[in-house]
């Protein structure tokens, strides 16, 4: 590594574990004593952030007063439900499992998704398997358009560029998953008088990366202010299976496997953490692109697409517009 780098590197986004998890779990304890609530509900998806999430709650509360849910559905991946019940098992909580496909399917989720995706692709069929996919952000500046990747039963791909109705429709059609995700995770929390806990982390609140009144719906957000490298840290100090520490982020909402980074980021999560600390930060930016090992062009691309989602997204975290204040 250069000399420049060294004065900006991933060290600088090393916490203190354990005094970190206590201001985690102050605030955790500060906010059932606030609204007298008895614990606290996490939707386990096998991935780090919830896994995280769920051993805070652990720690602040005991296994006793944690609820882990599993929310599975036909697109899920195999590895959630077994990676969930990893979780729930390593920690002692209770979980209670609830497939949504029925519920999916009632209200038409795959059919208008798959509507959309037809017309782009008129052969395509629910024998199919799909993603959306986005161009990386650091080879060219050019104007970046998601695609459609669709799977045929013989395992013949075919990709197409979604016209904007297309890709509005699909993205409308599988937010039907995280919206009733949390409306089965905000049943059992008012059964229980629990609290729902949300999981983004810094990357994902900060980049929208959640949908309204879905996955961005909770009490509280535990680690929305930590960087997903620290997300890591903390699994590792809190004792999170290794399995899950070493499981590629994952957005697990289509059917093909995809990662965070072709579906949104763009850039791999771990220089992304570089870029936006070094933006937040005020950092140089020849010490943040060594850093990150990127140029100087590639960095202002990403600091461009940062900038465009923060944007883009903000109406993500604003509540309902008052017209006036009402006391």
């Amino acid at each position: 590594m250069s000399t420049i780098a060294k004065r900006y590197s991933a060290e600088a986004l090393v916490i203190d574990c354990a005094k970190e998890t206590e201001r985690i779990c102050k605030c955790l304890n500060e906010y059932l004593d606030m609204y007298k609530k008895r614990g606290f509900v996490v939707a386990l998806s096998g991935g780090i952030d919830s896994s995280v999430v769920g051993a805070l709650c652990v720690q602040a509360v005991g296994s006793e007063r944690v609820l882990g849910l599993s929310l599975p559905e036909k697109d899920s991946s195999a590895d959630t439900l077994m990676l969930s019940k990893l979780v729930a098992d390593s920690l002692g909580i209770d979980k209670i499992g609830e497939d949504i496909t029925g519920v999916l399917e009632s209200v038409g989720c795959y059919r208008r998704r798959d509507e959309a995706i037809k017309s782009v692709i008129p052969q395509y069929d629910s024998d199919y398997k799909c993603k959306i996919v986005l161009p990386g952000v650091l080879d060219d500046d050019q104007y970046r358009i998601f695609s459609v990747v669709v799977e045929s039963p013989e395992s013949i791909q075919t990709k197409a560029r979604l016209s904007a109705e297309a890709y509005l429709g699909i993205v409308a059609a599988s937010n039907f998953k995280q919206r009733i995700r949390k409306m089965f995770e905000y049943y059992h929390a008012d059964r229980l008088n629990y609290a729902v806990t949300g999981t983004p982390n810094r990357q994902e609140y900060d980049q929208g990366f959640f949908v309204k009144n879905g996955d961005g719906s909770a009490d509280i957000k535990p680690i929305a202010h930590l960087y997903k490298t620290q997300v890591y840290q903390l699994a590792k100090y809190l004792g999170v299976p290794q399995e899950i520490q070493d499981r590629p982020p994952t957005t697990d909402t289509y059917s093909m496997e995809q990662s965070q980074e072709e579906f949104y980021f763009s850039v791999p999560y771990d220089k992304m953490d570089l870029c936006l600390f070094g933006k937040n930060n005020n950092i140089d930016m020849g010490e943040v692109a060594a850093a990150a090992e990127l140029t100087i062009e590639q960095l202002e691309r990403v600091y461009k697409d940062i900038d465009s989602k923060r944007k883009a997204t903000k109406y993500l975290q604003r509540g309902p517009v008052l017209i006036q204040e009402v006391f």
